[in-house]
């Protein structure tokens, strides 16, 4: 675990650059305003699902974390190839659902789908195939 002081949480950053996802900032932006100071962090807008508040700063800036068990109201990642939402019973990989993809494409299908974004034609489908 990292200790939360600043140095050492730069000092992880460094280190970890490259597993931290780069979000644009948003035009929109959200206030927090504790003890008459106001903060402000950016609205981050997906493709699907709600917006969200991007408050990786927050500790920095306010010295206070988030308390959210569950994480009911957290999203934990940023992803190009899946979109959950458990209370809806949706899981999608590039815009198709799972239930779909299980019934009707293949294994090889699939990977083909999560690396290069869309299905397969047939020539492409052979093609990967001969590769793999």
């Amino acid at each position: 675990m990292v200790d939360c002081n600043s140095s050492d949480r730069k000092e992880f950053e460094d280190k970890y650059r490259d597993f931290i996802p780069f979000v644009p900032n948003g035009k929109k932006k959200a206030k927090l305003i504790i003890d008459d100071k106001e903060y402000e962090f950016p609205i981050i807008e997906g493709v699907m699902g709600p917006s969200v508040i991007d408050i990786r700063s927050l500790y920095n800036e306010t010295g206070y974390f988030t308390f959210d068990p569950g994480y009911f109201s957290t999203a934990s990642c940023v992803s190009k190839i899946t979109y959950i939402d458990g209370e809806a019973g949706q899981l999608l990989y590039r815009g198709y659902k799972i239930e779909e993809l299980a019934e009707k494409s293949s294994y090889v299908e699939v990977c083909y789908l999560l690396i290069y974004g869309n299905l397969p034609s047939k020539e492409e489908l052979a093609k990967f195939e001969e590769t793999l």
